[in-house]
């Protein structure tokens, strides 16, 4: 076969494997409506600030319960306290803030703005070592991304999410359905595949998500795909006997590419507070968490727990999630982040 027939042989592969209409010969898209007639969709920054405006409402309304015309004492010190950690920061976090804000003004009066601005600074501080961008790396191809986490956490969506971020980048990618366990999971992953045109791999309902991964990486091989993002079952941290099975996913993947994973994101849902922190630990302990994602956090008045975790764990956190909509899922930006819990405009933020 001569170069031009092995071409035309992969192209025809590729064409059946990636779900969707063939993009050579779709209908012309309609122009798109005035963004004016639309109305102007808001930023991300905007979009982040309402995901977050429970959790930073609440913190500010503490603040200005406390420092209010009163002075800064040891009493108002220990409110303080109090709030962040109802806030789920942590302790240390909390304490780290705590003295920052005392430095140089016990005894004297503080307005709750300025109280914000140091908690945002200090909070940007803690992030910013772990707000680091997933990296994929293209000498390795495929490039295979394990998602796992517990039931509920939004691993399938957030699997979607990134499918659409890398196809828009120009990478191919295919679509591993590993959650054997529910059939809404599998159905769901190709509905992600038919929008994105990723590459799929499924198998019926309760089949062995091992032999779905040898599948899929072999696959992914064959047709050169540039990512390999794989779906696992939810799983609570306290059953062993399901967390083994992540293990053994991760060992067969071996066998095909001896690096495989390159890549384990663990999702972990903002709604569930103190209780991250135990997924983080054990998830960490037994498939090898490479980096997070966090997700829910419109749903949450305890959006602090992400510093909590930057603390205990210092996981990069490659990606946050205020919504449904796919492009709600953004790389996480420390100064983002901190302005928007802290309830502070952007660019209020000064270094101390």
């Amino acid at each position: 076969m001569d170069d031009d027939d092995e071409k035309k042989a992969k192209s025809g592969l590729m064409r059946r494997w990636f779900v969707g209409a063939d993009v050579a010969t779709a209908p012309p898209a309609e122009p798109a409506p005035p963004a004016a007639a639309l109305g102007a969709k808001p930023s991300w920054v905007q979009r982040l600030r309402s995901g977050l405006s429970r959790s930073s409402s609440n913190i500010a309304r503490g603040v200005a319960d406390i420092f209010t015309k009163r002075k800064l004492d040891a009493a108002s010190l220990d409110d303080l306290e109090d709030v962040l950690i109802q806030a789920d920061l942590g302790l240390g976090a909390a304490a780290r803030i705590r003295e920052a804000v005392a430095r140089g003004r016990y005894e004297r009066g503080i307005n709750p703005d300025e109280v914000k601005r140091i908690l945002a600074a200090e909070i940007e501080r803690s992030l910013a070592p772990v707000a680091r961008p997933l990296v994929i790396d293209p000498n390795k191809r495929p490039f295979v991304i394990l998602v796992v986490g517990v039931n509920g956490s939004g691993k399938t969506t957030t699997i979607g999410k990134l499918a659409a971020r890398f196809r828009a980048e120009g990478k191919t990618v295919l679509l591993a359905a590993g959650d054997t366990f529910r059939a809404a999971a599998i159905e769901q992953l190709r509905i992600w595949a038919r929008r994105t045109f990723s590459a799929l791999v499924e198998r019926d309902q309760g089949a062995d998500a091992a032999g779905l991964a040898f599948d899929a990486l072999a696959k992914a091989r064959e047709l050169g795909v540039d990512i390999v993002l794989m779906d696992t079952a939810g799983r609570l941290q306290n059953r062993t006997e399901l967390m083994s099975e992540l293990e053994k996913i991760s060992r067969v993947m071996r066998k095909i590419d001896s690096e495989a994973p390159h890549a384990v994101l663990l999702v972990l849902d903002a709604t569930v507070g103190q209780n991250a922190l135990s997924q983080v630990e054990i998830f960490g302990r037994t498939a090898g968490v490479t980096g997070l994602v966090m997700t829910k956090l419109d749903g949450t008045a305890r959006g602090g727990i992400l510093v909590a975790i930057a603390d205990k764990f210092a996981l990069p956190v490659h990606f946050i999630g205020v919504g449904e909509a796919v492009d709600d899922l953004e790389p996480f930006a420390a100064r983002d982040f901190a302005e928007a819990i802290a309830g502070v405009e952007s660019g209020g933020v000064t270094a101390l």
